[in-house]
């Protein structure tokens, strides 16, 4: 088992494992107040991000830092090709108007040509503004006046029509590019007469303070914001993460780290990952589609050796694993395996960070049974080679992260908000403990509020919204930020988040109740898609819950139903909303009787980006949910 060897292995290089030492700062009762990690990375103190491709290309120009898919071939971008394309693309960039300062619009799924655009604007001078593929006119338009972007490219003629068609009222509307119509090629051929010394010059005038790029909060609730991140913020969350990490990922398990990208590049998570990889000159893909039934096989394709995903994929890739076992009769089986998963994967861990004896001879052996059987099929789905992966967004479930354990993959549970430039706590390699987010990145505080908001604090932290000085006071208070997420620091500083601040609900009875927790490991069994927990201000607490297309397509196979059976039908099926009561049960394991679900109702309907109700990291607008599903919820409490 890799796992163990890895861990066994790292254990005694205590170079690796004592690299950081947490400082906690206790209240007067002895409680974990706060948590700080010192830096592994000093601060910038000159240069920018800009500058990455360009040490890439002097320092290792053979190297291969990027593979490129076209004409179903992964082909190899060594840092000195790439460093070229970046400044001959900056080039067209100048020439088009970009002025040092400015700032150019991206909106465009995940895919290779996103990261040379981001580096070339930033070796123009210029200041990135990610838009989601999946905007609406109104949103682009919104973004577009906000930043005042002067330059828009986006990926397809349909992204360019909702841009065109945004902006069209805008006294001064923006040039757009397209990508699939030849936008690199373009700017190319147009910069072909501005000298280097101009790329030069530019990147020259940048500091680690200059802003870098403006990203906008995808928003669950209102109008987004442009929090604005500088050079020095993408460097200090890459180089500590990187500094952190790599060592595990590469010298522990030998091979060369290497991973598939597909979270959104307009998400901060998907850009630190895009620049650390860059930093540590680690071999990185893209890939287009975050929704795991395409992204399957393009793991299985590239092999990566760690991801970056969301609970989310790790949800179905179990789920699909389940469905697999059942559709060849073997469901009771994958059940066991499950089981013994976390029975082995808890007693494993525990031996490793010395806290009891380790599986017992009994359980190994049940371990290499089903590792035979179902552990090894379920690392073949993530490419076959996967050793790590960081998950973020939202909680994983617990056991669901020791069964990932227990099939070879380490997952690192991290969190952070586009405000701390992705990630403000990981687990610390090493030292896993699933159920928590982990210790503060290095460099990063984090405190405990006397309400139970979660604080930040480092390099990490923005200073300001776009336009917005209210927001940014309201924010920042001694550049603590707030985040308005709810947690707790245990006795070692590991943070848990319990809740988002302005979704606790109260029941008419005075009960507070986090739906976060109810609503996570819901989504962690099949056949449940999205959810969403409700009872504020109501004598209970109840469910809306979705229906996964993927998971009913099997449920009717097995059950030798047609496969055009209507939702509505569905819905209201007596076997199938029982199978859903099996998640309902099993996410009440984790709440007292008085927030536990006691009714629930099954849509019709999905949650999704398309209907604006779900965001583009895939989190359940609760607000805008809420309001679409009104009559339903009042049925819910007989109404």
């Amino acid at each position: 088992m890799g796992v163990r060897k890895d861990l066994k292995q790292a254990k005694k290089r205590t170079d690796l494992a004592d690299r950081t030492t947490v400082e906690l700062v206790r209240d007067h009762q002895g409680v974990v107040r706060e948590a700080r990690m010192p830096p592994l990375a000093q601060r910038a103190t000159t240069g920018s991000i800009a500058d990455l491709p360009y040490t890439n290309a002097a320092e290792a120009p053979d190297a291969v830092i990027l593979r490129r898919r076209a004409n179903g071939t992964w082909h190899p971008v060594t840092a000195e090709a790439f460093a070229h394309e970046v400044t001959a693309v900056a080039k067209g960039l100048i020439a088009a108007g970009l002025e040092p300062g400015g700032r150019v619009a991206l909106m465009s799924r995940t895919r290779y040509e996103w990261t040379v655009l981001d580096f070339a604007i930033w070796a123009a001078g210029g200041q990135s503004v990610p838009i989601y593929a999946t905007s609406s006119a109104e949103q682009i338009e919104w973004i577009v006046r906000d930043s005042g972007a002067r330059l828009v490219i986006a990926e397809t003629p349909e992204n360019a029509e909702e841009v065109t068609a945004g902006t069209a009222d805008h006294p001064d509307p923006p040039l757009v590019w397209q990508i699939d119509e030849g936008a690199i090629p373009e700017l190319t051929a147009r910069g072909r007469h501005i000298p280097d010394e101009e790329i030069i010059k530019r990147r020259e005038a940048l500091t680690p303070d200059t802003p870098a790029t403006i990203c906008y909060t995808s928003g669950t609730t209102g109008e987004p914001k442009g929090c604005v991140l500088t050079h020095a913020n993408l460097h200090a969350e890459a180089a500590n993460t990187v500094e952190l990490l790599h060592p595990i990922f590469k010298e522990i398990t030998g091979q060369a780290a290497s991973t598939l990208l597909f979270l959104p590049l307009a998400h901060i998570l998907g850009r630190t990952i895009q620049i650390a990889c860059l930093m540590a000159r680690i071999e990185l893909g893209h890939y287009p589609s975050i929704k795991p039934a395409e992204l399957r096989p393009a793991l299985r394709e590239f092999g990566p050796t760690f991801l970056v995903g969301v609970p989310y994929l790790f949800e179905k890739i179990h789920a699909t694993g389940r469905a697999t076992a059942e559709r060849i009769g073997r469901a009771a089986s994958f059940d066991r395996a499950d089981r013994i998963a976390v029975r082995f994967g808890e007693a494993h861990l525990n031996r490793f960070l010395d806290r009891g004896e380790g599986p017992n001879p009994g359980l190994y052996a049940a371990w290499a049974l089903y590792d035979q059987l179902v552990y090894r099929r379920i690392r073949k789905e993530l490419g076959g080679r996967l050793r790590y992966a960081i998950s973020g967004g939202s909680p994983l479930d617990r056991n669901l992260n020791l069964f990932f354990y227990a099939a070879g993959i380490i997952i690192y549970e991290g969190y952070g908000l586009t405000e701390t430039t992705a990630a403000a706590t990981i687990v610390p390699p090493l030292k896993p403990r699933p159920g928590t987010v982990g210790l503060p990145v290095p460099g990063t505080a984090i405190r405990i509020d006397d309400d139970g908001e979660v604080l930040i604090k480092g390099g990490i932290v923005f200073n300001a919204y776009w336009n917005n000085p209210a927001a940014t006071d309201a924010a920042l208070t001694d550049e603590w930020f707030a985040t308005g997420d709810l947690g707790a620091l245990d006795e070692d500083g590991y943070l848990t988040i319990t809740g988002r601040k302005k979704d606790i609900l109260i029941t008419s009875g005075g009960k507070n109740v986090s739906p976060a927790i109810l609503e996570d490991r819901l989504r962690s069994r099949p056949p449940v898609g999205q959810c969403i927990v409700v009872g504020d201000n109501r004598p209970y607490v109840a469910a809306l819950i979705t229906l996964d297309r993927e998971d009913v397509a099997h449920w009717l196979h097995v059950r030798a139903m047609p496969a055009d059976t209507p939702m509505s039908d569905l819905v209201r099926d007596p076997t199938m909303r029982a199978d859903v009561q099996k998640a309902v049960d099993y996410a009440n394991q984790a709440v007292s009787r008085a927030e536990s679900i006691r009714e629930f109702i099954l849509v019709e309907d999905e949650f999704t980006e398309e209907n604006r109700l779900l965001t583009p990291s895939l989190k359940v607008k609760r607000h805008a949910v809420t309001r679409a599903y009104a009559d339903q919820i009042e049925e819910l409490y007989g109404g």
